[in-house]
């Protein structure tokens, strides 16, 4: 009771007051308009000066597939081969990593875990970050096939007899990409197998529009070359995830409705003539452009600098976004790329109690502090290993 409440959708209440039993939301509203009875709650939580946020989203990460990224045994997130839309993050996510608490102490509490590597790396799924096994952590499974489309050559390289032409090794990837796609679907249409092929049973949701696929890519040429391709094998469900030349295509993207995720906002410019600011203020230019995205942090330590992930819709914020729309690019937005909006994303009556309360702004640094999680109704722990270690020495030294 009595927070101010963030519910994600643009809207804001403030002094709140949001109940949930069994896992799901059941009241949020107007604490000043609104009467409970005594006995309706079993706990009643005063959080007056507080802030109230639905659980961050973090899409397109390796949460639970690595632990030390220098440490080679720790990855599971790659497989042998170019072509495996078969593989699934599903049974490999580990719920005991612990940098996920790390992440969840920062607000985010739900993520999409996915492969990577080879042109079809695999399946993602969507996991809560609270769990005793990959089972009881799933939220969504197999949402979705990944494609790390082929990059076009943008400089010429001079003449070396040693290194492949890298214009015949582009078209040769897309040949082979294509007769891929060819061979998935004309076995998807066709009848009963008498020998079943797992790869192109993995494809059969890229066609019929029950998994999503996205295709990773950045350059604006590339990004052209990627819509037609999946135009010309009629993919229902295309999100384009990276996009770090968006603002170069935004009137192709919105002409095909094509969502993006979009990539780390934290980041240098892609081109050493591109504006300093680039990354900063281009989701304000995705925004002005009426084109549904959110952001993530794929890149370099990408696990650990998930707990960042608010501080990037922060950096938004400062660069053009007001701050619900900020928020939105953590939160609905993200739920509806992943086609989970209906469990969460925003506080509204019937989805998943998956919410947390800061003591201040969650999208600024300084303010950010977390102090109660609920993930699908249930209180989990705020600490981490970081924050027990700090509490440990902090006592063995005398310190307050």
């Amino acid at each position: 009771m009595n927070g101010f409440a963030h519910l994600g959708n643009g809207k804001v209440i403030e002094n709140s007051l949001i109940g949930f039993r069994d896992g799901k939301l059941v009241v949020v509203a107007d604490a000043r308009t609104i009467r409970i009875k005594p006995d309706q709650f079993d706990t009643v939580i005063n959080i007056q000066g507080k802030q109230v946020y639905p659980g961050i989203i973090a899409p397109n990460s390796t949460l639970g597939l690595t632990e030390v990224e220098s440490v080679r045994s720790t990855n599971d997130f790659a497989e042998v081969g170019q072509f495996n839309p078969n593989v699934r993050s599903e049974t490999a996510y580990n719920t005991d990593s612990k940098i996920i608490p790390t992440v969840r102490s920062n607000g985010v509490l739900i993520a999409q875990v996915c492969p990577r590597k080879g042109v079809l790396p695999g399946t993602s799924s969507v996991f809560c970050l609270d769990g005793w096994n990959w089972e009881d952590a799933l939220l969504k499974p197999d949402d979705g096939i990944h494609l790390n489309f082929p990059h076009l050559p943008i400089e010429k390289m001079r003449a070396d007899p040693l290194i492949p032409d890298r214009k015949v090794l582009y078209d040769k990837q897309v040949e082979e990409l294509k007769k891929f796609f060819l061979d998935a679907k004309a076995y998807n249409e066709t009848g009963a197998h008498e020998e079943m092929n797992i790869r192109f049973e993995a494809m059969k949701g890229v066609f019929n529009g029950t998994k999503k696929l996205y295709i990773h890519v950045d350059y604006s040429k590339d990004i052209i070359e990627a819509v037609s391709f999946i135009r010309q094998f009629s993919v229902k469900k295309p999100v384009i995830t990276g996009a770090k030349d968006a603002w170069l295509v935004t009137g192709l993207l919105k002409e095909n409705d094509i969502p993006v995720i979009l990539g780390r906002v934290h980041d240098l410019p892609m081109r050493s003539d591109d504006e300093m600011d680039m990354p900063y203020k281009l989701p304000f230019i995705l925004q002005k452009a009426g084109i549904l995205f959110c952001l993530q942090n794929e890149g370099d330590m990408e696990t650990t600098n998930t707990r960042n992930l608010p501080f990037q819709a922060g950096t938004a914020r400062a660069y053009g976004l007001e701050s619900e729309q900020a928020l939105m690019t953590i939160t609905l937005n993200s739920a509806k790329i992943l086609g989970i909006d209906e469990q969460v994303g925003s506080l509204e009556p019937g989805k998943d109690a998956t919410l947390f309360i800061s003591e201040g702004d969650a999208l600024d640094m300084k303010s950010n502090q977390v102090d109660f999680i609920f993930i699908r109704g249930q209180k989990v722990s705020v600490s981490n290993e970081q924050s027990q270690l700090y509490e440990t020495y902090k006592k063995k030294y005398g310190l307050k």
